[in-house]
């Protein structure tokens, strides 16, 4: 427990619960629209994936990360086919 002290005392803290929820689930829709546009050689689709599976390792913020993986996610369901 001394650890997880020093880590908060260098400004490392753990993700919240709804962070991990949404970063497993932005990154699984990602990874089926990826799996999709390649498919369909759809490069929209395509890239809208890989942005979707890659953005929350640059997202911090919980609510940020539910934003625009929200409107990432609309995007990619206006290009499904």
């Amino acid at each position: 427990m001394d650890s997880l002290v020093t880590l908060q005392a260098m400004g490392l803290t753990l993700p919240s619960p709804a962070y991990l929820l949404g970063s497993a689930l932005f990154g699984l829709l990602g990874y089926a629209a990826w799996r999709r546009g390649r498919a369909l050689e759809g490069a929209p689709l395509t890239w809208g994936g890989v942005a979707l599976m890659v953005y929350p390792a640059a997202v911090d913020d919980t609510l940020l990360l539910w934003l625009v993986g929200a409107a990432l996610s609309v995007f990619l369901a206006l290009r499904w086919k």
